[in-house]
């Protein structure tokens, strides 16, 4: 894995030994940040089920103001962190080792939102429309933000989730990219 683009490009990202997460692959990655562009440039970035950073640091090289990653896997963040120290962005960025959930109502609690949320739970928990409805719920989604979800293409989502509307859906191989504003 490694930075695709932006102010730390081609700088390879590290996991965990016998890590078994399924970080987002860079096709995706890549397809993802064509699809947001320039919104990413001063965004608010919160990555859930952060995995090893890779979504996050990725939005930090391209412009991203902030990214807040939240990962429960204690390795996984320590493994955000190295990634972080290596890449020089960890002054941008708040990594959380918590439930989604619990964090999610901590930033709630603390009045945070943001532009770009990207959620790329574990396959087959059925994750999505939750975490979705969490972050409405909170008030975590700044006016005119987007939720990415990243899921199984077997995955059906709903055209409408607590007021947000699905806006695009991408595949790549196995991968559903959708878009909520």
């Amino acid at each position: 894995m490694r930075v695709i683009a932006g102010t730390v490009k081609r700088q390879k990202l590290n996991a965990p030994r016998g890590w078994s997460g399924r970080a987002t692959a860079d096709r995706v990655k890549e397809a993802l940040f064509n699809i947001l562009g320039e919104n990413i440039i001063g965004a608010r970035f919160l990555d859930l089920y952060a995995g090893i950073g890779n979504v996050g640091i990725e939005a930090l090289s391209r412009g991203a103001a902030e990214s807040v990653f939240v990962e429960k896997d204690p390795r996984a963040n320590q493994a955000i962190l190295k990634n972080l120290d290596h890449t020089g962005l960890g002054d941008k960025a708040n990594v959380l080792t918590q439930e989604v959930a619990v964090a999610l109502r901590w930033l709630g609690k603390n009045k945070r939102s943001f532009d770009l949320i990207f959620l790329d739970p574990p396959y087959q928990n059925n994750l999505e429309v939750f975490t979705v409805e969490l972050i409405m719920r909170y008030n975590l989604l700044a006016g005119g933000g987007l939720v990415i979800v990243e899921s199984s293409k077997r995955v059906v989502l709903p055209v409408k989730i607590d007021g947000l509307v699905l806006t695009r859906q991408e595949k790549y191989g196995d991968t559903l990219l959708s878009f909520y504003g």
